[in-house]
């Protein structure tokens, strides 16, 4: 990260977060707003970065054996309404369709909202017998939720997404596939978003509406408030009786399928920038980055530089990487400038010097760091500098988590923390909503989840004194 600030039309962090998101998302050319209001277009460059997310998390998931599919965009009202709880808590957030053509329709059909009522009537038509189970689909769409406070990736009217549901012979089966799934997340944010996590189950109020279960990964932002990164849900049978799901079992009888989803959006670009960019612009993972690498031609108009700079360009491709040379009549400065601000993770410029010497420049976007590397080594040391990048990533969103969670023993004690520091507050809790619903109204924070790795703070819940039942985390979240 350069000491100066090279973008001025990017508003400080430390001024005011928000407004620098914002100006990231357009400046980077991620997103435009779109004409109807909460509704964003999703611009080549913001759309490069979710097409690598999708191939890398879409080869993961049929390692483990599950297959894409397509579901329709429109829910009739009637099938949405068999699962009452899933109604009741999407019915606030429906778009709904009245019209075809110039005809009103006989029954109002919603703009999907999630896909669990359109999976449940396909398999109540196909599903015969437990030899077709596991059944492990999913599908990459848009959703559309009628929010009525909106910010790019993070919280749109319509936005990206894969869902993935399952229907199981056992309800063993239906849990490890829940569990898999949501380390399957766990370990793109780490390995793939360089961000860590923290798992554990949603409590009752925040799950998934008509879940038994929600599990989540939770993330650290930048500003010290907290993103849910993606949840996996156990359903049990409940959604295969309500509509009708059922399948011949090994004794010949009836039975119903266990079923799950899962789901991870375009907000996973939102925490990248969040935990990774600085006032110059986005940082981005090399994994997921459209440019990995930008070649740039120093002293361009001298003999033999431009042919050089195309000749890294293709070494460089030939070696795996997806890589550009600018050779624009723009100034070195704004070139420089302009790839920092795109999260273009390492820069190679060669000059006439540079060829006279046989070497390159590589320089890291994470961190600044410049390395002169001989020109027969600059496969090996570009994938090495790209490497670094992801690690030195890892490791400053690692120390951002850590130094950013904080025990409390009382409902004051977490709003203290909280109002001082910002982060994960974790105590003790009893389980009861009572004491859910207190902790934010008096501190304002959400319960974020009850972590799998659990700790014994005390013996009794921070908000009402009786016994404890788990510690949770709580924080204030996007």
């Amino acid at each position: 990260m350069a000491k100066e600030k090279k973008v001025e039309q990017i508003t400080d962090m430390e001024v005011d977060f928000a407004q620098w998101y914002t100006d990231i998302c357009r400046k980077a050319e991620l997103v435009e707003y779109a004409s109807v209001k909460g509704f964003t277009i999703l611009r080549p460059y913001g759309y490069a970065i979710w097409e690598n997310m999708q191939q890398i998390m879409d080869a993961a998931f049929k390692k483990t054996g599950h297959v894409n599919v397509a579901m329709p965009v429109l829910i009739p009202e009637s099938l949405l309404k068999k699962e009452g709880e899933l109604v009741s808590g999407f019915a606030p957030e429906c778009a709904w369709v009245t019209m075809g053509g110039s005809e009103e329709l006989e029954e109002r059909l919603a703009f999907r909202p999630t896909s669990e009522t359109m999976f449940c009537d396909h398999w109540s038509r196909v599903l015969h017998s437990y030899r077709e189970l596991p059944m492990l689909y999913n599908q990459w769409c848009s959703v559309i939720r009628w929010e009525k406070t909106t910010r790019p990736f993070l919280r749109s009217r319509e936005f990206w997404w894969q869902e993935g549901h399952t229907i199981h012979e056992t309800a063993e089966e239906a849990m490890a596939e829940t569990e898999q799934q949501l380390n399957c997340y766990a370990d793109f944010y780490e390995n793939v978003l360089a961000i860590p996590v923290v798992k554990g189950r949603k409590t009752e109020k925040e799950k998934f509406a008509g879940a038994e279960a929600t599990y989540t990964v939770e993330c650290m932002m930048k500003d010290h408030k907290t993103l849910q990164g993606a949840t996996s849900h156990y359903f049990g049978d409940k959604f295969s009786r309500a509509y009708g799901v059922t399948f011949a079992g090994r004794d010949n009888t009836l039975q119903y399928p266990f079923q799950t989803s899962w789901g991870s959006t375009t907000r996973m670009i939102g925490a990248v920038i969040m935990a990774h960019g600085d006032n110059n612009g986005l940082v981005l993972p090399p994994k997921i980055a459209p440019i990995q690498v930008i070649v740039l031609p120093v002293a361009q108009h001298k003999p033999g530089v431009l042919e050089a700079a195309e000749g890294l360009r293709a070494r460089l491709e030939k070696a795996g990487l997806r890589v550009r040379v600018d050779d624009s009549d723009n100034s070195m400065g704004w070139k420089c400038a302009q790839y920092e601000m795109k999260g273009v993770p390492l820069r190679v410029e060669i000059g006439p010097r540079d060829i006279e010497a046989g070497q390159c420049v590589l320089v890291r976007r994470n961190d600044g760091e410049k390395t002169v590397v001989r020109l027969e080594e600059l496969e090996s040391a570009a994938a090495e500098q790209l490497e670094k990048v992801q690690q030195g990533l890892y490791e400053k969103a690692r120390i951002n988590l850590e130094e950013h969670i904080f025990a409390a023993q009382s409902v004051e004690e977490a709003k203290a923390l909280q109002a001082e520091h910002g982060g994960f507050i974790k105590t003790m809790w009893c389980g009861d909503q009572a004491c859910e619903l207190r902790m934010k109204e008096e501190a304002g924070m959400s319960s974020r989840c009850i972590p799998f790795e659990q700790e014994r703070l005390s013996e009794v819940c921070a908000c009402c004194g009786r016994p404890a039942k788990h510690m949770i985390y709580w924080g204030v979240a996007y």
